[in-house]
């Protein structure tokens, strides 16, 4: 057996280091399509079976999110909330503290418009750059690299992301400056979970009216009730299969973004009062481990 060259063929700049942070449910796919795409990838997480499987999968590991920074030109983070990512990048010993003049920080979390803007300014005067890019797509968007990344950025930042969240995600789109990815993470969520209520509802309905849920549904993906949602999440309805792509109680924190963002504007949100006080009934519930399309079984159960 020969010896594996790693390095580029001559001429060809060497790939950035990416440092990646947080291998959740999300987390872990995303940062194995990052060394599938040949990127040399330091990972960091609080959980340790994601990290040794990163390792035995060609990637180093790190014990600290500064120590992360120190080793990469580009670190990604994906964490649960807010309070999560300023920890990460803004605490002791976070990427702040290995943070460089040439530093770009991509975090793809769902977090505060508000927390997004904080965290680029401080970076910014670490002179490091800051993008804000999160997701839609689900696990499944994660595993497949077919993510939706919605980018707050400076455009010259986001031209210097792009290659690498185009290893990531297929529909990616520059929204403006930073914390702007966050609010179109906003009304993204807010959609999903409308529809996702609203699915629910309609096969309870079509049951207590007498007909077959699962007719109903294959009959409305051929017209314009079609949607993502009502062909993936429908299907999970009818299986009565909640095993988590999205936590429920995660939505339930973006319904409080959402919530907070419309307060903070101005605007009334009618028709997702319903769906957020259903999420907070889940989590309540002890439901929230499950994924969000479990609003089926409290449409279902209260009718």
């Amino acid at each position: 057996m020969g010896v594996v060259d790693d390095q580029p063929p001559q001429g060809e700049p060497a790939p950035p280091r990416i440092g990646f942070i947080g291998l959740g449910v999300m987390g872990r796919p995303m940062a194995l399509n990052l060394l599938r795409a040949g990127y040399p990838l330091t990972v960091q997480s609080r959980s340790r079976p994601p990290v040794d499987e990163l390792v035995a999968a060609g990637a180093q590991a790190a014990d600290s999110p500064s120590a992360v920074a120190s080793s990469a030109d580009v670190v990604i983070t994906m964490l649960p909330d807010t309070p999560d990512v300023e920890a990460v990048i803004l605490g002791p010993d976070g990427v702040i503290d290995g943070a460089r003049d040439s530093l770009l920080v991509i975090d793809m979390s769902t977090i505060n418009p508000l927390g997004a803007r904080r965290v680029g300014a401080a970076l910014a005067e670490r002179g490091a750059a800051f993008l804000d890019a999160p997701v839609s797509g689900g696990q499944r968007g994660a595993e497949e690299a077919t993510l939706s990344i919605m980018v707050g950025a400076s455009l010259p930042d986001f031209e210097r992301a792009l290659p690498i969240l185009q290893a990531l995600g297929r529909n990616i789109v520059l929204i403006g400056e930073v914390g702007a990815g966050q609010v179109a993470k906003a009304c993204n969520q807010l959609i999903v979970g409308a529809t996702i209520e609203a699915v629910a509802e309609a096969l309870t309905l079509a049951e207590r009216a007498g007909v077959t849920p699962a007719t109903v549904r294959s009959a409305l993906l051929g017209g314009f009730a079609q949607s993502r949602i009502l062909e993936m999440h429908g299907e999970r309805m009818l299986d009565g299969n909640f095993q988590p792509g999205f936590r429920a109680r995660l939505h339930l924190k973006d319904a409080r973004i959402i919530q907070a963002l419309a307060s903070e504007v101005g605007v009334e949100l009618a028709g997702f009062a319903p769906v957020a006080q259903r999420l907070q009934q889940l989590v309540d519930g002890d439901l929230g481990e499950l994924d969000h399309s479990a609003l089926f079984k409290l449409v279902a159960d209260q009718g």
